[in-house]
């Protein structure tokens, strides 16, 4: 949430706890409120777009289907991770027992 909304969070309380207001104070809640409304369709707009790209680069209509992916991938770098050191130990041993064969 952003600063406009906190604050006009935080004024609409006061207005809850306080129920006379002066005309300026009301002009300048309804200016907050206006921007309030800006920053929502702004950050729905944001949303919006980054759900599309999710879809459209991940396959995910979620963000819990991108998280149990991402936590698929994980899991698959990991495996690989390991393959990859199991064999290059492997193939050091490979080479290091032809450099004794040589050597002799």
């Amino acid at each position: 949430m952003g600063n406009i909304t906190r604050g006009l969070c935080r004024r609409i309380i006061n207005i809850k706890t306080n129920h006379k207001m002066t005309t300026e104070e009301l002009l300048d809640l309804q200016e907050e409120i206006e921007e309030a409304v800006k920053e929502m369709a702004t950050l729905e707009g944001k949303k919006q777009y980054m759900m599309e790209e999710l879809k459209k680069t991940w396959k995910c209509d979620t963000v819990e289907q991108a998280e149990e992916k991402l936590t698929k991938m994980d899991e698959d770098i990991e495996k690989l991770n390991e393959d990859i050191e199991t064999k290059t130990t492997a193939l050091e041993e490979q080479l290091d027992g032809q450099n004794t064969d040589t050597q002799d």
